[in-house]
């Protein structure tokens, strides 16, 4: 029976994966459709499609994972097929065979592969068989706390807890004693529960010192599978990827080959159809153990494009609509390195907790040779704690692996964000640093290089307050002169005829005030040239940048933005008094646990309270011992940043 001609993509996800899968089907000449909830009614991927549809809502539950709502999308908007992205439900085998039986194109594989591979579990049952070396774990059916006790103490600790049909680090806890294992086990079932639909846990060795290798495999509807080079993951925030690159480091062509069969022949075990992912830890020995299938795109397919020059969003839609992959295994390409970064909002000082709020700046670099910028959001966003705290990804090519990462480092440099916090110094400070120059790389590089990584904040130099005084008063507005711009009178630097040359300002930065007096004699050392800070010194010129943004300066320094403001120091003593004793929320976000009653007494490091924001859970401990005075929450209740939770007498 032949199929009606896809004119009309619908792509079920948000942020910048469905900007990304839009821009592809756009090329092609397809009409495409965005879906999105109450929240994302204006955000920047319903903005770009040729047709948007809110489904209501402001939780995932209530929109991006309602089947129903989002079939009902495509039959109004009428899309012919349907793109999942990755998140949500791109690995729902129930989604697929529901888009299956309403006619409709799935870009993704069979509702069967997502079945055999979805399921961390089976998977690994499944790889046993073909003979796959596996880590040594428990991937039984069995879920009570005991049951994994008992594998946890055979195993050997440290484990790793992991929600079988799950990804992106969520419902993954490390335990490293079994007096963990209650409180993590249940804090991982309710952030896969969440997250996924499905609470199910499995448990295995943890290895030490892995690096984490991933093999792009890509299959047709006539029985063709290959393999498209590796990805190198390894560098990893609680289990979240946060850099990769591709080709992976130091592998040998005979280990890619050994793991690219591998990988194939898993992908034609299960009778795979379009985009995968083979993931594996791979220790300093050259042995390879099968981790996981993933029966999507992943958030980290732009390295492999950059590498081998292919389109694999455009790719998916040809497949899905029965056409033959287009070239073999021999003629795949593999040229130069590439490496990508994620960018998230969230606060790397404080314990990496997701960001909310106004995006008052967004600046992305420049374009160029061996640049790409896959992003989701624009400068007047907003950011909200409903989904995942990616804003973008950030992708370098180069000729080497040292061109790609100068490349990346100037696109970091270049790159502005204001009004919350984000990740890009962290990311700037990890391709800086001399080991990952050199290529060590293993799953434990963060932690081993904490303390450079995620220094101790330092209080900032004088000549930073000097700088961000100097740009703050060439940065005010005054009414144009349109007589003579070069007047004096028309001159940006705060100083008048007639007064004083001086001018003092109060200044607030990262928490600290400063009150900076200048003097006309400084003006000439510092020029603010559009949105430039020049800084002459002897016979050197520096250049930072500096962007205002209404009453707000942000001032590039030392690889980081900081915003400056200005303050009156009067009303900011008036406002300076706190609720004593009171425990805040780090975030906006839900409230999931209250886990202690008016009066009851505690120990240092109890939780309290657990809160959950963008899929993840935080929790709210007693700083000290002490008896609970007051709760200013409950369980299912939306909270603001920075409210009030918990009243804490100190004992």
């Amino acid at each position: 029976m032949s199929r009606t001609p896809l004119t009309t993509l619908l792509v079920a996800n948000r942020g910048e994966i469905a900007c990304r899968v839009m821009r592809t089907a756009k090329a092609l000449g397809l009409t495409t459709v965005a879906v999105h909830s109450a929240i994302d009614r204006e955000a920047r991927h319903s903005r770009e499609a040729d047709i948007r549809v809110d489904l209501g809502g402001a939780k995932a539950a209530d929109s991006y994972l309602d089947i129903d709502k989002l079939l009902a999308a495509a039959k109004a908007s009428g899309a012919q097929a349907i793109h999942p992205g990755y998140g949500f439900l791109s690995e729902n085998a129930g989604f697929a065979r529901a888009i299956e039986q309403a006619g409709l194109i799935f870009l993704g594989p069979p509702a069967s592969a997502i079945d055999a591979m979805g399921s961390k579990s089976a998977a690994k049952a499944l790889m046993e068989q073909a003979g796959v070396p596996l880590v040594p774990g428990y991937h039984g059916q069995a879920q009570d706390l005991e049951t994994f006790r008992a594998a946890a103490e055979k195993i050997g600790y440290p484990v790793l807890l992991k929600a079988t049909a799950g990804g992106g680090g969520k419902g993954m806890k490390v335990v490293e004693h079994e007096s963990q294992l209650g409180e993590a086990l249940a804090s991982a079932q309710r952030e896969a529960q969440s997250s996924f639909g499905d609470a199910r846990m499995l448990v295995e060795k943890y290895v030490l010192k892995p690096r984490h290798v991933e093999i792009q495999v890509f299959a047709d509807q006539h029985g063709n599978c290959l393999y498209l080079n590796e990805r190198d993951c390894s560098i990893q925030r609680r289990h979240q990827k946060v850099v990769e690159e591709a080709p992976a480091p130091g592998l040998s062509s005979a280990q890619r080959q050994a793991m690219g069969e591998a990988a194939v022949k898993a992908a034609q075990a299960i009778g795979y159809v379009g985009a995968g992912t083979v993931e594996f830890l791979l220790d300093a020995r050259g042995e390879f153990f099968f981790m996981e299938m993933n029966t999507r795109l992943q958030v980290e397919h732009p390295v492999t494009e950059a590498i081998t020059g292919l389109d694999l969003v455009a790719w998916q839609i040809r497949v899905a609509c029965g056409e033959p992959l287009p070239i073999t295994q021999a003629q795949v390409p593999l040229n130069g390195h590439a490496i990508e970064v994620r960018l998230y909002a969230e606060d790397p000082a404080n314990d990496f907790l997701p960001a909310t709020g106004h995006l008052a700046l967004y600046r992305e670099s420049a374009p160029g040779e061996g640049r790409r910028v896959d992003s989701g959001v624009s400068e007047g966003d907003d950011v909200s704690p409903f989904y995942d705290p990616m804003l973008g990804k950030l992708i370098a090519w180069g000729e080497t692996r040292e061109q790609a990462r100068l490349r990346l480092l100037a696109m970091l440099d270049e790159f502005a964000i204001g009004g919350l916090k984000t990740n890009i110094a962290f990311l700037r400070r990890i391709l800086a640093h001399p080991a990952f120059a050199e290529a060590e790389l293993d799953t434990g590089f963060i932690p081993r290089y904490q303390e450079q990584l995620l220094p101790a904040p330092q209080a900032l130099p004088g000549a930073f307050w000097q700088a961000a005084a100097e740009a703050f008063i060439q940065s005010q507005p005054l009414q144009p002169r349109d007589d003579d711009r070069h007047s004096p009178w028309a001159a940006n630097n705060g100083f008048r005829a007639g007064v004083p040359a001086q001018v003092s300002l109060h200044l607030t930065c990262n928490g600290e005030a400063r009150v900076i007096n200048l003097t006309q004699a400084g003006v000439s050392k510092l020029t603010l040239d559009g949105e430039q800070l020049l800084i002459d010194e002897d016979s050197l010129r520096r250049r930072h940048l500096a962007i205002r943004r209404g009453q707000t300066l942000y001032l590039q320094w030392d690889g980081e933005l900081h915003s400056v403001n200005r303050y009156d120091p009067i009303a900011e003593a008036d406002a300076s008094h706190s609720h004593q004793g009171g425990l805040g929320a780090p975030m906006n976000g839900s409230i999931v646990r209250v886990l202690v009653e008016v009066g009851q007494a505690v120990e240092a490091g109890t939780q309290l309270v657990v809160l959950e924001a963008m899929k993840m859970e935080h929790s709210i401990r007693a700083p000290h011992a002490g008896t609970v005075k007051a709760l200013f929450c409950q369980e299912g209740e939306m909270v603001s940043e920075g409210a009030v939770l918990v009243e804490l007498d100190q004992a």
